[in-house]
């Protein structure tokens, strides 16, 4: 068994990821069909590229991602494949989608689709379901070995492809500046671009020491307060804020068994910032 693994914005109150899960098993049934998550944003790119770096490390060389995440829908953004240098693939528009899998793994190798013969049969006067059409429908060809990736389309350097801009935390003599990446979507901490490394290492911080915080957007704090580093989030009392290295190796702000981002109305995304700096006091 191959894995194909499906992300999209779509949610899962129509049919259209069954569809999609309709569409691969009719290509084969040699394959198995796994969900990232079909909650993305609507329309957030960047959050699409997030959860993909998030996801892809954990599953085995081979396996197949279909991400659809495409405002551009209809336009002449390329519908591409691209082979990681992890040895997994992904099929998805090109729009920014491959950001933090390139700039983490890197890309091997990319395929441009033809969406006018690389297309499910009879879908041809359909315009707006490309997540069916192209990606499950070429993401079922290539995971069940049908067609081989260098032929499943022409090539593309990996270079040409469209990201996102990626800023680098950095340590600015005792300020650490990062962004506010993600969100723990069900939980509501935040999932900073500020590796523990850097944490660690250059600012050297401890655990159980307090640290000063300020979130902003578009440069214009929104919120600001010390914040005590520690382990686990046992390590302080309900409803108390904690800094915390997250499970992708990088610092996360939360609330034990509470929301940070509702209770403090913060966000993430590229336009979120960051700045932690030791505590005077």
């Amino acid at each position: 068994m191959r894995d194909l693994v499906i992300q999209t914005d779509f949610g899962l109150k129509d049919g259209a990821v069954s569809t999609m899960y309709g569409v691969a098993y009719g290509v084969s049934d040699k394959i198995r069909i796994s969900e990232l998550t079909q909650g993305i944003t609507p329309f957030n790119i960047f959050e699409a590229s997030f959860r993909l770096f998030q996801t892809v490390k954990y599953w085995k060389p081979g396996t197949v991602f279909v991400s659809v995440v495409d405002p551009g829908v209809g336009s002449k953004r390329k519908s591409i494949v691209a082979k990681l240098k992890t040895g997994q693939y992904v099929v998805t528009p090109d729009n920014g989608t491959l950001t933090h899998v390139a700039d983490e793994f890197g890309i091997e190798a990319v395929r441009v689709l033809d969406e006018t013969v690389q297309r499910l049969p009879g879908s041809e006067n359909s315009a707006t379901f490309l997540g069916r059409d192209i990606y499950a429908y070429n993401g079922a060809k290539l995971a069940s070995e049908i067609v081989p990736f260098d032929e499943i389309g022409t090539p593309l350097a990996p270079d040409d492809i469209v990201t996102i801009p990626l800023e680098e935390a950095q340590l600015v003599q005792d300020v650490i500046e990062g962004t506010v990446e993600i969100t723990d979507v069900n939980f509501g901490s935040l999932w900073t671009n500020i590796s523990a490394s850097l944490w660690e290492d250059d600012f050297q911080a401890e655990l159980g020491k307090n640290y000063l915080v300020r979130i902003f957007d578009h440069g214009a704090i929104k919120f600001e307060r010390e914040i005590p580093f520690v382990k686990t989030f046992a390590d302080v009392e309900p409803g108390d804020d904690l800094i915390y290295v997250n499970s992708v190796g990088t610092i996360g702000i939360a609330i034990r068994m509470g929301n940070f981002e509702k209770v403090n109305q913060v966000a993430a995304g590229p336009d979120w910032t960051i700045e932690i700096k030791k505590s005077e006091g």
